[in-house]
């Protein structure tokens, strides 16, 4: 039965509409991102270690954000090494300093980003029409503007993260790989996306992808529940709901997954509640790049066995 599952999986392209000028719209945003200066800030974290050195990373993300980062680079490193960007799942932050500075100690260096207006000390300084209660995946819909949605700056966030993260005298611009789960493993793929030189992604059952077809679920009890809060409180009778798919199209992660680049290790649980599998293969089928499918099949919206080991493994091959 799950290998057939599986196969079905594996046919399945999504349901959620690409807007028309998706390319256009994400060339604008590079664009915007290109013009923002590479600056930044080390301010050092009261945590060290012998082995690794810790800062607090702040740059001013597009529209004037101050965003945060935990920068950890090896403290005895020689010459240049690998380079590791983390992202975290939905509404939390970028975590304690321990597992970063266990990367380092191997000769990586890392930064981790939280996400704007998120349990992290990044801002979020959207102003925008209409509900910002229950998510960011509805934040903005209601501005004319697609330029308006949270996840749009969020994502250009990400590749400016890589971009500092290259510009790292101890680190090898061509050796850089991007890791997160969830909400973190859609920032993996979005990151890979927009940022094509980054050589390894490692995206674990991802969030933000195939919106609608999440919708038809039972997203009252999954991660996609704000879809069905906007509808039952802000459009009942769903006169918008065309309208609302095809905006959310432009932050859907599988619409973006075809412009990776760089090699895919792509993990998902096949019990998941959280993030619908279905929705996630969504974005696995469309990638173009070198790509290999990892399926916990008893496993959903947890812990996954050996994949800590697994990712550092990869990271070190690079």
């Amino acid at each position: 039965m799950a290998n057939d599952k599986l196969d079905e999986l594996l046919k399945y392209t999504g349901i959620s509409p690409r807007p028309l000028d998706f390319d256009a719209y994400w060339a604008r945003a590079l664009s915007e991102l290109d013009a923002q200066p590479l600056k930044f800030q080390l301010v050092p974290a009261d945590f060290q270690t012998p082995l690794a050195e810790c800062y607090h990373l702040y740059f001013t993300g597009v529209g004037g954000a101050r965003v945060h980062a935990k920068y950890v680079r090896p403290r005895h490193r020689e010459g240049k090494g690998p380079g590791l960007a983390l992202f975290h799942g939905y509404h939390g932050g970028s975590g304690d300093w321990f597992d970063k500075a266990a990367y380092a100690a191997h000769g990586i260096t890392v930064i981790a980003m939280d996400c704007r207006g998120q349990g992290g000390l990044s801002e979020d300084r959207s102003v925008v029409k209409g509900t910002t209660l229950k998510g960011h995946i509805i934040r903005g819909i209601d501005e004319e503007d697609p330029d308006q949605l949270y996840y749009r700056n969020c994502f250009l966030d990400l590749a400016q993260t890589v971009r500092i993260l290259k510009s790292m005298e101890q680190v090898d611009a061509d050796k850089i790989a991007v890791h997160g789960c969830s909400q973190g493993g859609a920032l993996t793929v979005a990151c890979a996306a927009l940022e094509p030189s980054v050589k390894l992604a490692i995206p674990v059952y991802p969030f933000l992808c195939d919106y609608k077809k999440a919708w038809e679920l039972d997203v009252t009890s999954s991660a996609y529940e704000e879809i069905a809060y906007y509808f039952r409180f802000m459009d009942p009778l769903h006169t918008r709901e065309a309208e609302v798919f095809d905006k959310l199209g432009y932050i859907d992660i599988q619409n973006l997954a075809d412009r990776i680049r760089g090699r895919v290790i792509f993990v998902t649980g096949l019990a998941d509640p959280i993030c619908p599998p279905v929705t996630q293969f969504a974005v696995y089928n469309k990638i173009r790049a070198e790509k290999e499918l990892v399926v916990y099949h008893e496993y959903g919206h947890e812990y996954l066995p050996n994949l800590s080991d697994r990712v550092l493994q990869e990271v070190l091959k690079l």
